[in-house]
């Protein structure tokens, strides 16, 4: 077994390494002067079963061409399979028409990463469980939620109640009350843009109670910031926020920053720089990824992975 990092998360790759006890595997990444980027594996890969470590955050288009030219390049050097791990799927939120004349880009990447030569994807926390079914190669879904759980198993909140900022992330929100003993309410919300969102209504009760937002990404921080404006207004006490990705740009940290939002729990699916004046909490799931990696190289069953308390995720 062989695992080698993009430029999207390298530290995440070490990590992962360090887990499983091997060395990054070494390779050459660079861009030449036009832009174009070149990529050499400085080591012999045949009939190896390698892994290729690469979220599709921004710069999104990069990074997955990036990924494209790393896996052609193993499939040129006879690698025997070939994983794509992707802890945060880019494009993922373009999965279905809801207006005419659009594509369905989710289903696009999912063809692009089978025609490069991808074996199989590992992939995190995806925006709709369905884009699996995109995929005609094996995918291995996990989900951040067991590390997440424990940190907040942690932190012995008392009268808590979990909220979902909208209504696609009901069964999210209704796995973490579960789990947590905790009640659950959603906010409905309207969407005007790709960057506005109004939140219009709150479904339970959250006065005098500490709230945990919960969602799977967020980008400008609209619909969480907006949802936890209303909570506020509706009487809760703490306001909490836990996202799998966080791909905060300066329209997102600076919402943040105004935001209710005592907290912000995420992950390090997604490489980001130290921010200043926002409490982000990041946990890493090297481990989660790195026996998820074990297994799929010795044939195992990742099944239990996605387990905690009994239950499941999904």
């Amino acid at each position: 077994m062989k695992i080698f990092s993009g430029t999207a998360n390298e530290p995440l790759a070490r990590a992962i390494c360090t887990y499983i006890g091997i060395e990054l595997g070494r390779c050459t990444v660079e861009p030449f002067p036009d832009g174009e980027t070149f990529v050499k594996i400085d080591e012999n890969v045949r009939g190896e079963d390698v892994f290729v470590v690469q979220p599709t955050s921004p710069p999104t288009n990069h990074n997955l061409m990036e990924l494209f030219i790393m896996i052609d390049a193993l499939k040129r050097a006879s690698a025997k399979r070939i994983t794509a791990v992707l802890p945060f799927y880019g494009y993922a939120r373009q999965d279905r028409k809801d207006q005419p004349r659009v594509p369905i880009t989710a289903k696009l990447i999912a063809n692009l990463l089978a025609a490069a030569g991808t074996s199989r994807v590992l992939t995190m926390d995806l925006h709709a469980q369905q884009i699996q079914g995109f995929f005609d190669i094996p995918v291995d879904h996990l989900y951040a939620a067991p590390v997440i759980y424990q940190y907040l198993k942690g932190k012995k909140l008392k009268n808590l109640c979990v909220v979902s900022p909208d209504v696609g992330g009901l069964k999210m929100a209704h796995a973490y009350s579960q789990v947590l003993d905790a009640g659950l309410a959603i906010v409905a919300k309207q969407r005007k843009s790709a960057t506005e969102v109004e939140s219009l209504a709150l479904i339970g009760e959250v006065r005098g109670k500490n709230c945990l937002l919960v969602d799977d990404l967020t980008e400008t921080c609209g619909t969480l910031s907006t949802a936890a404006g209303l909570v506020k207004k509706m009487g809760a006490r703490k306001i909490l926020a836990c996202v799998s990705h966080s791909i905060l740009g300066e329209m997102g940290i600076q919402r943040l920053r105004k935001s209710v939002i005592d907290e912000l729990i995420t992950t390090d699916t997604v490489s980001r720089p130290a921010l200043r004046g926002v409490n982000i909490t990041t946990l890493t799931v090297a481990g989660l990824l790195g026996e998820a990696i074990k297994r799929i190289h010795s044939n195992q069953s990742v099944n239990s992975l996605f387990a905690f308390k009994g239950a499941r995720t999904s």
